[in-house]
């Protein structure tokens, strides 16, 4: 019986990058095959490669760049030099994917794309992958990607759009953007990037079986099933591990290779000779074809998930060991040596210099500004230039179109008699659908039908299916497609059909779309205007599904504009605004339509048509944080209030002057976020008692952050009083108006304040 070689005592290490690092070198020491006749730069680099020497050339160098980072990093985390250690140490293989694309191919990427990203940097002259990723791992502000607010793969030149999280929240806008490519031809609208591009999203195997990603996979079959182009490149890097849990084996083949509709190709990513090849024809069939396609790229991972996971803790040394003999650079070496292109000592030396030159870049971008200015971390979340919003919101210079869709001038909304709120929405979308022939209006069952409250009726005859369209019932993909619309140049208005629908995919405005100007400082925007049927008093129908009023989930979202009318007017001005918004400062907005209110006619008493209000011509706007102000000069009381507690708020005032002779001064706010917080500081100084109708829950709603402007503008000492809503669900029938506020319990909490 043999004896069991030693482990030897560096493979016993904590510190698995030394170890990784010393393999290469001993390996290349090491080797000792033959050497053949150096092949010539246009000739494949080992027989029957589709890879020429000058690919590999350039692709090994990638390679190199990218584990000399990590080794980098690893190193200067300890010294407080570098922020960030997730690697992409066994993925160097990805490089291929960006020599095989062009830099002008849309990348959403997985955080270990190292490779990708130092490849992709030689399609323009001049750029330094090193540099560059230097400084965004030093967090500095002089980094090109995020002005050092966080570690991202990005480039604006090199149309990488810089992704947060990379689980598995990215690959629906990627799909949209795919769809959004192929859109544009049918609209009309010229694209950014060459018409026959295809987008590129990479991910881990792990994330594959996230719900984002498989809603993701089943709306790209979903769409190839129907035959419409979707020119998606799915890069699956599987190194059969997320974090500490193993994949099974054969899971991403067994899953992926037999879906219909989504083409599935394998390529070996540990072998730049034999994975080119496999790689090039995914590449080619998906821009030829414009089908989503699935690439299984085979990968490891060395060195832990990150450079706090020390996987000796949890992993034998054998396994550990076995994993790293897997190292992809060290059978590009062995082509590096068996074709001639490098002897040993060449070889080294070159891997000593990318080193040097990483350490070198890693200490002069340690040198470079950071961050110390809260204005300048700020900067990009929220741009907002209100006189060049507020003009573009007036622009009137397409009277012509106008006269074409409501078929002439005696039948333009301004001309007729006042309506309801859901026909002047009707009527502003309309008149958007005019102005901007890059709008496209999708959601579910918003075309033929109208939506589900006709609100959009009428406006796919009007515009056609190309820019009015149904999707799928999957609100994450309605998010998705609104993000890839927008990364093209378009303005999408995508509709949510409930409020409460809204929180199946709020990750894709909180972590993705409301993101991308502050990751990017500044440079990637999607604008959109989210309209969301929202908010409760529906007399008791469809309960808590349909009656939902959480509205602090979108107060919560950085960057977010929340808009919310009470009335058709407010409604058509607030919306030219939000658009003004998103085209001016490419920001993210969401529009709150009380379904209460839509048909509503009568304030007071039935049939005085009191809430039916005249379109505003096409000229008028509302600020972004104009409040309107019913009874400005009453200073008894002050009830701040939106949605449908406006017209309760109004019918309350009447009631309190006709019991106690008050003058009620009621405020719609009319913007939730951000609030105009000067607005309810002056109101509430004017007024002798101050009453806050909320609609949200008490434990979660507007009224805490109108109280606590009220509060640290210095008004808090009087009398005060909040009506919200209770903690719970909406129960169905008449049970919903018991934890809905209510107009007596307006009159009642006033006359508590004495």
């Amino acid at each position: 019986m043999s004896a069991v070689a030693p482990i030897p005592a560096r493979h016993k290490s904590l510190n698995r990058a030394e170890v990784c690092d010393q393999n290469f070198i001993e390996f290349v020491r090491d080797w000792n095959g033959q050497v053949r006749k150096r092949p010539a730069a246009d000739e494949a680099v080992l027989p029957g490669s589709l890879c020429t020497t000058n690919d590999f050339i350039a692709l090994f160098e990638s390679q190199l760049v990218s584990r000399h980072l990590d080794l980098m990093a690893r190193v200067l985390r300890v010294k407080q030099k570098v922020f960030y250690t997730i690697g992409s140490s066994g993925h160097e293989g990805n490089a291929m994917v960006a020599r095989l694309t062009r830099h002008t191919d849309p990348a959403f990427l997985h955080y270990r794309s190292g490779g990708f990203m130092a490849e992709r940097f030689r399609k323009i002259p001049g750029m330094d992958p090193i540099m560059d990723s230097a400084l965004s791992f030093a967090a500095s502000k002089d980094d090109p990607a995020s002005g050092g607010r966080h570690k991202v793969w990005g480039s604006k030149p090199l149309w990488v759009l810089p992704q947060t999280s990379t689980i598995a929240s990215h690959l629906p806008k990627a799909l949209g953007t795919a769809v959004a490519i192929e859109q544009a031809r049918r609209i009309g609208h010229t694209l950014p990037i060459p018409e026959d591009s295809i987008t590129i999203c990479s991910f881990g195997d792990a994330s594959a079986n996230h719900a984002t990603a498989q809603t993701a996979f089943n709306t790209a079959q979903w769409t190839a099933y129907q035959k419409l182009p979707a020119p998606v490149l799915y890069v699956c890097e599987d190194n059969g591990i997320g974090i500490s849990v193993k994949t099974p084996t054969d899971w991403i083949s067994a899953s992926f290779s037999g879906r219909r509709d989504l083409d599935y190709f394998y390529a070996n990513g540990l072998d730049i000779a034999e994975g080119y090849e496999q790689v090039a024809r995914a590449v080619y069939h998906c821009r030829t074809t414009r089908r989503p396609t699935f690439l299984h790229l085979r990968t490891t991972r060395i060195m832990g998930h990150a450079g706090t996971d020390f996987e000796i803790e949890w992993r034998s040394v054998e396994e550990l060991m076995a994993v790293e003999a897997t190292d992809p650079l060290l059978r590009s070496a062995a082509i590096a040596l068996e074709s001639g292109l490098y002897s040993k000592d060449t070889l080294l030396a070159r891997y000593e210099a990318v080193r040097h030159k990483c350490f070198a870049a890693a200490e002069e971008a340690d040198r470079r500004p950071k961050l110390t200015d809260l204005a300048e971390v700020l900067a990009p979340l929220a741009p907002y230039h209100p006189n060049q919003v507020n003009v573009e919101a007036k622009r009137v210079d397409y009277a012509e179109k106008r006269l074409a869709v409501f078929g002439g001038e005696d039948k333009l909304p301004e001309k007729q008699a006042p309506r309801h709120l859901a026909i002047q929405i009707n009527n502003a979308l309309h008149d958007l659908f005019c102005k901007y022939p890059e709008t496209l209006l999708f959601g579910e069952d918003v075309a033929q039908k109208g939506g589900v409250y006709t609100v959009t009726k009428g406006l796919q005859k009007a515009f056609k299916g190309s820019r009015v369209f149904n999707t799928l019932l999957d609100e994450t993909m309605i998010l998705g497609l609104a993000q890839g619309f927008a990364n093209m140049g378009m303005l999408p208005l995508p509709e949510i059909q409930y409020l409460a629908y809204f929180h199946n995919a709020c990750d894709q405005i909180r972590g993705e779309a409301c993101s991308l100007q502050f990751f990017s400082n500044g440079q990637f925007r999607n604008p959109m205007v989210m309209r969301i049927a929202s908010l409760g008093y529906q007399k008791g129908f469809g309960g808590h599904f349909h009656n939902d009023t959480s509205i602090t989930a979108l107060r919560d979202i950085p960057g977010l504009v929340v808009g919310c009318p009470s009335r058709g007017d407010d409604a058509a001005m607030m919306l030219r605004t939000l658009t003004a918004l998103a085209k001016i400062d490419g920001r993210v907005c969401a529009f709150l339509e009380p379904i209460a209110l839509y048909m509503t006619k009568d304030l007071y008493e039935p049939g005085d048509g009191q809430w039916l209000t005249a379109y505003p011509a096409p000229d008028q706007h509302i600020p972004l944080g104009e409040e309107r102000v019913y009874s400005p000069a009453a200073k008894d009381l002050v009830i701040f209030c939106y949605g449908n507690t406006v017209p309760m708020g109004l019918r309350a005032a009447k009631t309190l002057e006709a019991s106690h002779g008050w003058k009620t001064r009621v405020v719609d706010l009319r913007w939730l976020q951000p609030l105009n917080e000067a607005a309810i500081a002056r109101h509430a100084g004017d007024c002798a008692r101050i009453l806050v109708a909320d609609e949200g829950r008490r434990s979660a709603g507007v009224g805490e952050g109108i109280i606590t402007a009220i509060v640290e503008s210095g008004h808090g000492g009087k009398p005060l009083k909040r009506v919200v809503g209770v903690d719970t669900y909406t129960p169905l029938a008449g049970a919903a108006l018991l934890v809905l506020p209510s107009d007596e319990e307006l009159v009642a909490a006033a006359q508590s304040l004495g």
